[in-house]
C-alpha cells in the first residue's frame, strides 16, 4: 500500500523528465542534424514506425509532426506481419524506419526492424537501453538518455521519445521556431510538472470509465493518457480523436460521464474544444487541458509551440495519474499482470 503520491518511483521518474530531455538534446543534437541533412539530400518516399505500447503512442505524435512539417507520409508497421505471418517486407525507394522502444528487446519489434532493414530501410532507433539488440541494429542510434526507469509505467522515456522526434523534425524541416521550442523544453517541462491537476484526481477517484480525446499532434498524448489510466489506476479509459468521437462513441455519453480533453493552441485544438463543449452540454464532467488558455483552463495547460504543447500536457498528466492511482488504493509502480519488458512474439 502506497501512502503518499510523492513516494512512488513513478513520481520520481516522471519528475526527472526535464533533466532527461536536456540530456537527450545534448547527446543527440549533432547526430540528428547530420541525419536531417542526409534526409534532405535523400528524401525518403515513406517513413515506417515500429513500436508497441507507449512507444507506439510516441510514434503517433511523430507521424503528425513529420507529415505536417516535412510532408512525408508515415505508416505504422504491424509487427505481426513479420513475427507471426513471416511475410516479406517490400519498401519504396529510400525508406526510413523509426523504431522506438524503452528496452529495445521485444522479439516482434526486433523482427520487424530486421525485415525493414533487409528491405533497404535506414533504421533510426530511439531507445533508452543502448546495450539492447535494437541499439545494435540501428543505422542511426538516438539514445533517449532517460536513465534507469524502474517503475513499470513508462514516463520519462516516453517524453524523451517525443522530444527526440521534435528535435529530428526541427532539423529535418530546418525550422528555427521549432528548434527554439525544443531548446526551451526542459525549462517548460519543469513548469508543467508544477501545475495543479488535483481537480482531475477528485473527478476520477470513483470513476469506472472515461474518454480521453485529442486531435492531430495531441492525439498520441490522448492515447498515452488512456493507457496510463488503465495501467496505473485500473480505470477503463478509451482514447479518441476529437474528429472520431462524434460518431458511435458519443452515444454512450450521458450525465456525469467523465472526459479528459487535450487541446493544443492551434486549429487542431479547436476541434477538441468544440467536442468538449458538446460533451459538457450533455452533462458530462469535462476536464479540458486547453493550451490556448495558458494556465487558466481546468486543468491548466501551457501555451507554447503547438508541437511541444502536448509534451508539456502529458508531463502534467503523469503527476496526476500517479496521485490518482494512490488515491484509488493502488501502487502505480507495480500494476497487476504487467512487467517492465513485454517480450511480444
Amino acid at each position: 500500500m502506497v501512502d503518499q503520491p510523492d513516494s512512488t518511483l513513478m513520481f520520481a521518474e516522471a519528475g526527472e523528465a526535464a533533466a532527461a530531455v536536456a540530456r537527450m538534446i545534448d547527446a543527440n543534437r549533432d547526430t540528428l542534424r547530420t541525419l536531417a541533412a542526409h534526409l534532405r539530400a535523400n528524401p525518403p518516399a515513406v517513413v515506417v514506425t515500429c513500436a508497441r505500447g507507449s512507444s507506439d503512442h510516441a510514434a503517433t505524435f511523430g507521424k503528425y509532426l513529420i507529415e505536417t512539417m516535412v510532408g512525408v507520409p508515415v505508416a505504422s508497421a504491424a509487427p505481426s506481419v513479420v513475427s507471426i505471418y513471416d511475410a516479406t517486407v517490400k519498401t519504396p525507394t529510400a525508406p526510413l524506419c523509426i523504431a522506438i522502444s524503452q528496452s529495445g528487446r521485444s522479439p516482434d519489434l526486433l523482427a520487424t526492424v530486421a525485415a525493414q532493414k533487409a528491405a533497404g530501410a535506414h533504421v533510426v532507433a530511439l531507445v533508452n537501453d543502448t546495450t539492447s539488440p535494437l541499439a545494435e541494429a540501428a543505422d542511426t542510434l538516438v539514445p533517449l538518455m532517460a536513465g534507469p526507469e524502474k517503475s513499470v509505467a513508462a514516463t520519462k522515456s516516453y517524453i524523451t521519445a517525443l522530444a527526440a522526434q521534435a528535435l529530428l523534425v526541427a532539423e529535418w524541416a530546418d525550422d528555427a521556431t521549432l528548434r527554439d521550442a525544443v531548446a526551451r523544453l526542459p525549462e517548460r517541462l519543469a513548469e508543467a510538472w508544477a501545475l495543479d491537476w488535483s481537480e482531475v484526481v477528485d473527478m476520477l477517484v470513483d470513476a469506472n470509465n472515461l474518454f480521453v480525446i485529442g486531435r492531430g499532434l495531441g492525439f498520441g498524448i490522448a492515447q498515452e493518457a488512456a493507457l496510463k489510466l488503465k495501467e496505473t489506476c485500473a480505470l477503463h479509459a478509451e482514447a479518441f480523436s476529437a474528429a472520431e468521437v462524434r460518431h458511435g462513441p458519443m452515444a454512450i455519453v450521458n450525465e456525469g460521464f467523465p472526459l479528459i480533453a487535450f487541446a493544443t493552441s492551434d486549429a487542431a485544438g479547436d476541434g477538441v474544444r468544440e467536442a468538449a463543449a458538446e460533451f459538457a452540454g450533455r452533462g458530462a464532467r469535462v476536464a479540458l487541458a486547453d493550451a490556448r488558455a495558458n494556465g487558466d483552463s481546468h486543468p491548466p495547460a501551457l501555451t507554447d509551440h503547438p508541437a511541444i504543447e502536448p509534451i508539456l500536457s502529458i508531463q502534467s498528466f503523469y503527476r496526476m495519474a500517479n496521485a490518482l492511482s494512490v488515491a484509488r488504493g493502488l501502487d502505480p509502480d507495480a500494476p497487476l499482470h504487467l512487467s517492465k519488458v513485454t517480450r511480444t512474439l
